[in-house]
């Protein structure tokens, strides 16, 4: 029923953004299992999907945060230099490798679960302060490792169809930058591979008889609701307890991701 998809994906866009965008995740990570699970969305017209709810979210985190100018600076470059072509290459290996649900759900599994985990870890032990200096804060990591771990984190996100952004933040936070720092960049890395992974997938679909087509009336609902959410939860962003929303984003992905692993094996 198209009433029920609208209303169903304007839920559940506007929740999941509430609760992941003060952390710089777009949503589309914790987006996925539901599109499976409960609007029964197909392999592997899921991943582009998951690729337009980014589209059509993204912006309204994205403006609350360019107010702190991060969003021009150098982490953002270096970030989106690598997610770019990795997400055209995990979009390719997604349509033309790996169609099947049950290898699709031990992927998400494998993303998930060490997500999860590492989010907890981190949160609970933080890793040591690299510095606090204004300087130290702005270049982040060596621009190489950044960008050797961009794209591969961008293959995966195109494979996932999360853009790749949602799995860099975790990553870059867990290495000692700042969540101020680390959650816009991310977010529009997000926003900018998701758009490159939308086209490719769209270019793709004429080649592949039209199975790898997003669920457009699904796709634009959510997204409706992840803009509001994003927006919502970005401005929340200053007065929410950074420890309680990562250890919820860590328990979140971590119960996901066991309970494709049972999925999986049955």
């Amino acid at each position: 029923m198209e009433w029920w998809t609208v209303l169903g994906g304007l839920v559940a866009g506007l929740s999941i953004a509430v609760v992941t965008a003060p952390v710089g995740v777009s949503g589309a990570v914790f987006l996925l299992p539901v599109q499976l699970s409960v609007f029964g969305v197909p392999n592997p017209a899921v991943t582009p999907t998951n690729l337009l709810f980014n589209l059509v979210a993204g912006p309204g985190a994205l403006w609350r945060h360019n107010r702190t100018g991060v969003l021009h600076g150098p982490l953002t470059r270096r970030l989106v230099t690598g997610t770019v072509p990795g997400v055209v290459l995990g979009a390719t290996m997604r349509v033309f490798a790996l169609p099947g649900p049950g290898v699709f759900r031990l992927l998400i599994a494998a993303l998930l679960l060490p997500l999860g985990l590492w989010l907890c870890a981190r949160t609970l032990r933080p890793a040591p302060a690299r510095g606090t200096g204004a300087a130290t804060a702005a270049d982040g990591p060596p621009s190489s490792s950044v960008t050797v771990l961009a794209l591969a984190v961008g293959i995966v996100g195109g494979i996932y169809g999360i853009g790749g952004g949602s799995l860099l933040g975790p990553i870059l936070v867990g290495r000692g930058l700042p969540v101020a720092l680390v959650a816009p960049a991310a977010l529009a890395s997000t926003f900018v591979t998701s758009v490159v992974g939308a086209i490719t997938f769209a270019l793709l679909s004429t080649v592949s008889g039209g199975e790898a087509a997003p669920d457009w009336l699904l796709g634009l609902a959510c997204g409706v609701g992840g803009l509001l959410g994003g927006y919502l939860g970005a401005r929340l962003q200053p007065r929410l307890p950074e420890t309680a929303l990562r250890l919820l984003l860590g328990a979140l992905a971590t119960a996901i991701g066991a309970l494709y692993v049972v999925q999986a094996a049955r």
